[in-house]
């Protein structure tokens, strides 16, 4: 995993070319890194007309909220509208998780509803998912693996750009293979150390 070469480029560039089509993962080192990548994740993409669907503890909606706010994005026009899509992780998690794994026929249902939504304002989507890093941190790595797979599922019937992030303070607490494991679940990652705001790392994870 270390031996694969960053590449940088503008944070624009990125999110509209690179990324449109790829699920992507970042492992950040603080919550700030966090949210400035989720933050860039969301603004170009409304600026540039997508759905965006984020599924997030409710903290991290909040933030992100007041980010966009700040920049004068209209969150009241664009929810009723169907481009802009938060929803919270955990009530998510609680209707398709059983006995600790995702029931898949459950999962479609709840990730055809936010796509269908979604659909009725751009066929360009994109999707940041927290559920994931939450069954981590709850020591569920099997769930964690499972969900990721569905996931890639998804990405492989329809065209979008889904994001995931775990905090690299959950990865120090299980086995070092768990982070190889999820990076290998990805097609891309993101660098999660700090850095200039309208710039991005990232490498291919295989």
């Amino acid at each position: 995993m270390e031996t694969k070469i960053w590449q940088r480029t503008n944070i624009q560039a990125f999110w509209g070319d690179v990324a449109a089509s790829e699920h992507l993962v970042q492992i950040y080192e603080n919550d700030r890194v966090f949210i400035d990548s989720l933050e860039g994740f969301a603004g170009t993409g409304l600026l540039a007309g997508n759905s965006v669907i984020l599924v997030a503890r409710s903290s991290v909606l909040h933030a992100l909220d007041h980010r966009l706010r700040m920049h004068d994005f209209n969150l009241e026009k664009m929810i009723l509208a169907g481009q802009y899509i938060p929803v919270d992780a955990h009530n998510s998690l609680a209707s398709f998780m059983r006995n600790g794994m995702p029931d898949e026929k459950k999962f479609n249902r709840f990730c055809n509803e936010l796509l269908s939504r979604a659909k009725n304002h751009s066929s360009h989507i994109r999707v940041f998912g927290e559920m994931v890093a939450i069954l981590l941190e709850e020591g569920n790595f099997a769930g964690t693996l499972a969900l990721e797979n569905l996931w890639n599922k998804v990405c492989s019937r329809e065209v979008l750009c889904l994001f995931c992030a775990y905090p690299q303070s959950s990865l120090h607490e299980h086995d070092h293979s768990h982070g190889t494991h999820i990076c290998n679940s990805h097609t891309k990652v993101i660098g999660g150390w700090a850095k200039p705001s309208t710039e991005i790392f990232y490498r291919d994870s295989a």
